[in-house]
């Protein structure tokens, strides 16, 4: 048995090139906005926030930042095709990921 121990402990740093005891990353977590995570509030959500929804960018997310500003807060989720570059099937797809309050 004490003959095992070295053969073990040799054999594994030789198959991790010597990090056996490296800790396992954690798996990523749901990205903000996704529909796993909390939804994001359509009236509270910064431009930043917004981008990280599926298919919003940069200029998107200041439109709907900016239609928000101009129009007041929505009143419902599918109000966001009133603005430009959102059509029935992006507010489809983001529609799990929003709420409004």
């Amino acid at each position: 048995m004490r003959h095992l121990l070295p053969i073990l402990l040799f054999l594994c740093l030789a198959a991790s090139g010597g990090h056996c005891h490296e800790p396992i990353p954690a798996p990523a977590g749901p990205a903000p906005g996704s529909a796993a995570s909390a939804p994001l509030d359509l009236n509270a959500a910064s431009a930043e926030q917004l981008e990280a929804l599926p298919g919003i960018g940069p200029a998107l997310a200041a439109r709907i930042v900016a239609y928000r500003d101009e129009h007041g807060p929505f009143t419902q989720v599918e109000q966001l095709d009133k603005v430009k570059g959102i059509g029935a099937q992006t507010v489809a797809k983001l529609r799990p990921s929003l709420i409004v309050q």
